[in-house]
């Protein structure tokens, strides 16, 4: 199912954990136009939905869980001599391994991100389930060896994202960094749960939105997305959502 991401707040369970906890505060003018101000607001919003991520108990998780797995692979259907990125999960975030899987077996190149030098983009290794891994940044499991690909498509883990599809993650900048240095040529699509949605993350210059979010609601088309860092319009057709209605596909974030 495709729909308007304002839909995500439509389950009971998400509602009383929103409710649960503090509303983000908003910058004003003067806050915003302050680089400063911004990143220690982004570091008290960043800690903010990783505890509502963290409280989502395990029924509603899997459940989420599996509603996302849906999406993503109704989208990636013809993913045969493609190179998909996918990611470690970490701290609860969706576990896009089973995907990989299914991914792999239709003929799909997977990869997961490393970080081969410090402050640097991310490089990208082929990945299988079983190959060796080692320990990465904050212990994230990364290949220990396998060829460097690079991507069609990037999955990228979200703690937040807003309503243009700009995405909050651990203040690192390597997904934005990266994205960068490739042009913004593969699709990039966000992955995460509905409780992390806010209003904006107040991007900056550096922060390179998303094409796509999915959550447990659906698929939403990028507002900002869908556009190479030399401003030409992007190839999407790798992935298969559209930026349409919800007859036919994705509809843009609300």
């Amino acid at each position: 199912m495709i729909v308007a991401l304002r839909s995500c707040a439509c389950h009971p369970g998400k509602l009383a954990m929103m409710e649960f906890f503090e509303p983000l505060p908003s910058l004003d003018a003067s806050g915003r136009a302050d680089a400063g101000v911004v990143k220690a607001w982004r570091k008290t919003a960043r800690q903010s939905l990783l505890r509502r991520r963290l409280a989502i108990d395990d029924v509603q998780h899997a459940r989420w869980s599996v509603a996302i797995h849906a999406h993503l692979l109704g989208a990636l259907r013809n993913v045969a001599g493609m190179t998909i990125a996918v990611y470690w999960p970490y701290r609860r975030e969706f576990d896009p391994r089973p995907l990989a899987a299914e991914l792999a077996a239709k003929g799909a190149i997977c990869a997961l991100p490393v970080v081969a030098t410090p402050k640097a983009p991310l490089v990208f290794r082929e990945w299988r389930e079983g190959a060796p891994l080692v320990s990465g940044e904050h212990g994230i499991p990364v290949p220990a060896a396998g060829r460097e690909v690079s991507p069609d498509v990037v999955l990228a883990p979200l703690i937040g994202f807003d309503t243009l599809g700009y995405r909050l993650g651990y203040g690192t900048g390597y997904f934005d960094r990266t994205l960068g240095a490739l042009g913004n040529r593969p699709v990039s699509v966000g992955v995460g749960f509905g409780v992390g949605r806010i209003d904006s993350i107040y991007p900056q210059p550096h922060d390179v939105p998303l094409d796509f979010i999915v959550t447990e609601c659906g698929i939403c088309a990028s507002a900002a997305g869908g556009r190479l860092t030399s401003g030409g319009a992007k190839e999407m057709r790798a992935f298969g959502a559209p930026c349409a209605p919800p007859s036919g596909g994705a509809r843009p974030l609300q």
